[in-house]
């Protein structure tokens, strides 16, 4: 990554191997373009590399102090990859825009006064993805066996991306997350009656479960109901060992 001083971002290519350099010198990047360019580390020992075909990318941001200097660093890169190394630059993917619009392996900045480290949205959304995908499998099976499923999927995320500075992608998506679980039991429960019951078991009082039993409202509706809501808690899930993401980030933290 080379910072100038602040704003601007032009990201190249995807990720098959990603190549990045840190300070403000054009001989030091230049070089490593140049290496990175003879081909793949791991081919040297083979007697002829002009004749294997070689393939790498890089992933890289430029930060700069204003769009002016953003397009002229953009076109002085792009004409060095693609005329000097013969590269070719996703023109997609590239683009000159604030930090806080564009990711970098999966971060991105917040738009505060005061820039902070966060968690890109279109990280957020595969998480999700992946999450529905888990308890829709989980149809059928207890609710600890979904959590044990799912724990493991929580932990490797939060594990990448414990350094976000921002906790408010992660309070959201621990609330969204116990919201799918609730979903998922008021699904299996099916009847009213077997909601009425299970809703008395939770400690839930007789006149409350029996209207919220047989509300006639969707699952996902009754998962944010304040019925739900007492009747599963965040501690319910915890004391069933749900990991929650922002207690495992700041674990982490604590760690370091």
């Amino acid at each position: 990554m080379v910072q100038d001083e602040d704003y601007r971002t032009a990201v190249f290519g995807k990720t098959e191997r990603t190549v990045g350099w840190e300070g403000d010198g054009d001989p030091a990047m230049i070089g490593l373009l140049r290496h990175c360019a003879r081909g793949n580390p791991q081919q040297t020992d083979m007697p002829d590399l002009k004749s294997l075909s070689h393939s790498f990318t890089l992933d890289c941001n430029v930060y700069v102090g204003s769009r002016v200097a953003g397009e002229r660093v953009m076109r002085g890169i792009r004409t060095f990859l693609e005329e000097v190394l013969q590269l070719r630059v996703n023109a997609a993917k590239s683009a000159v825009a604030r930090p806080w619009v564009r990711k970098f392996l999966g971060f991105s900045f917040s738009t505060q006064r005061e820039t902070r480290l966060r968690i890109a949205p279109q990280s957020v959304q595969r998480l999700t993805e992946r999450v529905r995908e888990l308890l829709r499998s989980g149809h059928g099976r207890s609710l600890s066996h979904t959590i044990e499923t799912l724990n493991p999927l929580l932990r490797g995320w939060i594990g990448y991306f414990q350094l976000t500075q921002s906790k408010r992608s992660l309070e959201e998506l621990d609330g969204w997350i116990r919201r799918r679980l609730r979903c998922l039991l008021w699904r299996q429960w099916k009847q009213p009656r077997t909601r009425y019951r299970k809703l008395r078991s939770l400690g839930l009082e007789a006149e409350h479960a029996r209207r919220s039993a047989g509300n006639g409202r969707g699952p996902w509706w009754n998962a944010g109901a304040q019925h739900l809501n007492l009747s599963l808690p965040a501690a319910y899930f915890m004391r069933l060992g749900l990991v929650s993401l922002l207690r495992e980030q700041q674990r982490l933290q604590c760690v370091r």
